[in-house]
């Protein structure tokens, strides 16, 4: 396990000879050979004497030598790691299926099933007794010292530190109240899972499914591993599934017969040849599913009748790169045949929002949106034109107001004008700069030093475009604008904001300005989704020239455009130069916000993902620190901002989901304690 809280986890799914626990222990032994950087291995159901015994189960010779084999097993285990395998068991009489929990030369526990499938291909009820309700120990003889007496029931979870692992066998699993639900009431965030599924055309999907619905209902990793088709025999095939979920989603998935296993490379009759092992091997987040547990307080208002008992066993910690995808773009949906569901979803909570305020609104009240030719006012134009098509309404209501400033290029106002045009709009372009040099005036404020008096709007323009980069500076200059701009907006009618989610976790707004709005539709949409909506509406809904114009959006370096332009007349303000990429600081608003990572975790997520451009380690120190010191110092924006459509998980919205103080220190997080 790492100091970051990644708990390594195999399902393994090993060549099984029925009825030979010598041929399976060895079997078991040479697998755990390729996974001694594994934390907990977990091998199928059975897999020392095989599933498909039958009524071999009830004999004493197969009986004896599992347990036999069980303790050579065990012997063998080394002291930081936990390994679960299956078996008969005899106890009073009884013949259980159990998992045995295994750890540091010693057995910790045996765990037995309790929902027993006897109906079409399964008769497990003909031979075993289920061991519900069972909680005991028994004397292990053959061990010394603290070992000798096993703990034997259902009632048990493992534990080392937060990593709390509940078992169950198979069909537990797929009857209405899993005893991993329990499990997981009581505290356990891994769940294993020893299973003998066999394969039937559309089994696999729905294991899928049931593996990443019940990781999301517990708040916890799911493991499981199934029999392979070694054990098939006479009318089943068993087609080694292995899954590792975590909080609903699919971490890991081995192939299966049915997706191109290879058969021939997982039988094997010698006992000396080297078997194969099919695999699922992922890193779990512990400190995440803790994280979402303290989130989630509704697990923990369930009635937990039932008492567990608990084993303590041993992880060491380990520095070490992850076997685990990390996401460098949380927020963006992947390429997959659900893409277009998934945008059209984003679009149509947008839309649905938007549209309640609008209806309550006079009929005669024009819609307003600041268009600038960037990516968040177009986002926001293409959601109020699909609004106003939602209600049957006239788009010539939509007011699109473009404002040209200090630090407008050509290309945004002309991309800014076409759009409107092209969606059939209300156009309206005022020039801020006569208005803004009169409040300067009135400040008695020399914008970089030049005074204004007595100079023509274009005099001015060009002195302030022939200033060296270190006097571009100057924030009363860059305010004056951006509360113009608003001025005009909320005088005009009823206001769409169109700031994005990024901005406002770093702050990167004028306060009363291009903060504020009536109704924000994009305000749970980070930046990084912004332009991936774009380009996606650009490419996949229109065509021509508002294809173009939106791809040409889409490509242009995101600025405010509220400092002067360069003297070749270009956007010389760039936000992403100014507050750092976009991608770093949207990864890390998603792990900082919907994950609770620390800085620590979350700079070790971030060197070894696979971002668009290339990071290294120390520029993604350098504005981890400037994300969270800019988090801290906007939440006073974030405490008072408009009403606006929660989209996606990760939302700053005050009345929701962030309470924050505003004067919150953050220096805790910057020493990462």
């Amino acid at each position: 396990m790492t100091p970051t809280g990644f708990l390594r986890a195999t399902a393994a799914s090993t060549t099984t000879s029925v009825g030979n626990p010598r041929f399976n222990r060895i079997a078991i032994q040479e697998a755990l050979e390729q996974f001694t950087d594994s934390d907990i291995v977990v091998f199928g159901e059975l897999c020392l004497s095989g599933y498909t015994c039958g009524e071999l189960f009830t004999q004493s010779t197969l009986l004896n030598a599992c347990r036999n084999e069980l303790v050579h097993l065990a012997k063998s285990i080394r002291r930081h790691q936990l390994v679960v395998v299956g078996l008969p068991w005899v106890h009073e009489s009884k013949l259980l299926n159990v998992a045995a929990v295994l750890s540091d030369r010693c057995i910790l526990g045996l765990v037995p099933k309790q929902h027993l499938p006897t109906y079409q291909e399964f008769y497990e009820g003909r031979w075993f007794q289920s061991g519900s309700g069972i909680s005991t120990k028994i004397e292990m003889s053959e061990f010394e010292g603290h070992a000798r007496f096993v703990p034997l029931g259902t009632d048990l979870l493992f534990c080392c530190e937060n990593v709390v692992v509940g078992v169950e066998i198979c069909e537990d699993l797929w009857v209405p109240l899993p005893p991993s639900s329990y499990q997981s009431i009581a505290g356990a965030n891994v769940l294993l899972n020893l299973s003998a599924s066999n394969e039937t055309v559309g089994k696999a999907t729905y294991r899928q499914r049931l593996v990443a619905a019940q990781s999301g209902k517990c708040n916890a990793a799911y493991v499981y591993a199934s029999a392979g088709p070694s054990e098939s025999t006479t009318d089943l095939v068993f087609g080694g599934h292995c899954l590792i979920a975590e909080n609903g989603s699919l971490l890991q998935e081995s192939k299966r017969v049915g997706t191109g296993l290879n058969i021939r490379t997982t039988e094997s009759s010698l006992p000396n040849q080297q078997k194969h092992c099919n695999h699922a091997t992922s890193d779990i987040d512990i400190d995440r599913l803790e994280h979402d547990r303290r989130v989630t307080g509704t697990m923990h208002q369930v009635d937990q009748t039932t008492p567990f008992r608990r084993v303590s066993f041993g992880l060491e910690k380990l520095q070490r790169p992850l076997v685990r995808w990390i996401d460098p773009h949380p927020f963006v949906p992947k390429e997959s045949s659900a893409l277009a569901e998934r945008c059209n979803e984003v679009f149509e909570i947008q839309v649905a929002g938007l549209a309640k305020r609008v209806q309550q609104l006079p009929e005669n009240l024009p819609l307003v949106i600041g268009v600038s030719g960037g990516l968040d006012s177009t986002l926001a134009l293409i959601v109020a034109a699909k609004m106003l098509d939602a209600l049957g309404l006239e788009h010539r209501r939509l007011v699109g107001m473009t404002m040209p400033g200090f630090g407008t290029s050509s290309k945004t106002k002309k991309n800014a004008l076409d759009l409107m045009e092209l969606l059939g709009l209300t156009s309206e372009v005022i020039d801020i700069r006569p208005s803004c040099v009169q409040v300067l005036k009135n400040l008695r404020h020399q914008p970089f030093g030049v005074d204004c008096e007595g100079k023509s709007l274009d005099a001015l323009q060009h002195e302030l475009e022939q200033l060296p980069d270190h006097r571009r500076n100057d924030l009363v200059f860059e305010n004056v604008q951006a509360r113009m701009r608003t001025l005009l907006l909320m005088s005009r009618g009823f206001v769409i904001g169109t700031g994005d989610l990024s901005e406002g976790a770093l702050g990167w707004c004028t306060y009363n300005a291009d903060h504020m709005s009536m109704y924000n539709v994009n305000c749970s949409v980070p930046k990084t989704l912004v332009r991936f909506l774009v380009r996606y509406v650009a490419n996949a809904i229109y065509d021509g020239e508002i294809r173009r114009v939106l791809l040409d959006i889409a490509n242009t370096p995101i600025s405010p455009e509220l400092l002067p332009l360069s003297r070749e007349k270009e956007i010389h303000q760039s936000t992403e130069a100014s507050v750092g990429p976009y991608e770093l600081h949207d990864f890390f608003l998603y792990h900082f916000v919907r994950t609770g990572a620390t800085p620590a975790k979350i700079l070790q997520l971030a060197t070894e993902a696979k971002f668009d451009s290339n990071h290294s380690e120390q520029e993604i120190d350098r504005w981890l620190k400037v994300f969270i010191k800019r988090f801290f110092q906007a939440q006073f924006k974030r405490s008072c901002v408009p009403d606006g459509p929660k989209v996606g998980t990760v939302s700053l919205s005050p009345r929701g989901d962030w309470r924050m103080p505003s004067d919150a220190d953050s220096a805790a997080w910057l020493r990462n304690e």
